[in-house]
């Protein structure tokens, strides 16, 4: 399991993300273009792009597509962002309304060029779309916006249903796998003050794994986790989306990923989804509605 690999190696046999475009998924890819509608399913080249299209759900990428860090496991395009769109707002309800969405999930490049870190801006979606339908559930999956305790305010006072914050990966690495910004530490900071703040709102966080991690430190990162009030925790393969992002240091098989969905389950009183393909919004609407508190 402790093999090197890079982006031209063939993967696992059970590594399959080959559901093929639709008519559907050329639909929604052409009605979110001609929107100029950002999702995360293209900006980081998800490999489950095109099953979550083919079934009409995606998460929408707030604040363009640009983000100003740059770690080294995604795609996202870095550099100096452009103005938020001050028109998003009703991009965003027009694509939840074509799309049919139930179940919305927002997301967010970094900005730290702002001074707020981009929150109010997202608060006026998450509101928008609570006003335009009350009966819809909103997660929403942001940065760590510094640590800045007023801008994490300005997301909360909104009351999504789910509040996201990835880990990405265990401590160790995440000088190397995050950017230079980010803190292992910050990042629990955040999720422990939102059950602080808001003890009634569920929050989630992720990791990638197949970045050199060990199985004790997994285990310490999902007790750190639970420690700080997260539900929800994803667990799924890291894959080197283009020659420029870290390789992949080891794929896990599918017993692996089971295994600590069952660790978890007996030792922690959190909720892992774990497996190949798991992504920290893929399927969220069915495990949230599983899980409660």
């Amino acid at each position: 399991m402790d093999y090197k690999t890079d982006i031209k190696r063939s993967f696992p046999d059970w590594i399959r993300f080959k559901i093929p475009d639709t008519e559907t998924t050329k639909q929604i890819q052409f009605f979110l273009g001609n929107m100029e509608i950002s999702t995360v399913c293209k900006s980081a080249l998800c490999p489950n792009r095109p099953e979550c299209w083919s079934h009409k759900t995606a998460t929408f990428l707030l604040l363009g597509n640009v983000c100003s860090r740059r770690c080294s496991f995604c795609a996202v395009k870095k550099g100096q962002p452009g103005a938020p769109d001050t028109a998003e707002k009703n991009k965003i309800l027009k694509a939840v309304e074509y799309m049919g969405l139930q179940y919305i999930i927002l997301t967010m490049v970094t900005r730290d060029d702002l001074p707020d870190g981009g929150a109010k801006h997202i608060s006026e979606v998450i509101t928008s779309l609570k006003e335009n339908f009350p009966d819809r559930k909103v997660e929403v999956l942001v940065s760590d916006f510094e640590g800045n305790i007023a801008s994490l305010k300005t997301i909360l006072e909104t009351k999504p249903d789910v509040f996201a914050h990835n880990l990405e990966t265990v401590e160790r690495l995440c000088p190397i796998v995050r950017d230079k910004k980010c803190s292992y530490h910050i990042s629990l900071d955040v999720l422990k003050k939102v059950k602080e703040l808001y003890p009634e709102i569920k929050t989630k966080s992720g990791i990638m794994v197949g970045l050199g991690e060990t199985k004790d430190e997994i285990f310490q990162t999902l007790k750190d986790l639970e420690n700080v009030g997260c539900s929800i925790v994803t667990i799924g393969q890291y894959l080197q989306p283009t020659a420029k992002q870290l390789p992949v240091s080891h794929f896990l098989s599918p017993e692996e990923f089971h295994f600590f969905e069952q660790w978890a389950e007996n030792n922690l009183t959190l909720k892992v989804i774990a497996g190949p393909e798991v992504r920290s919004s893929y399927h969220a609407d069915y495990w949230c509605k599983e899980r409660k508190g």
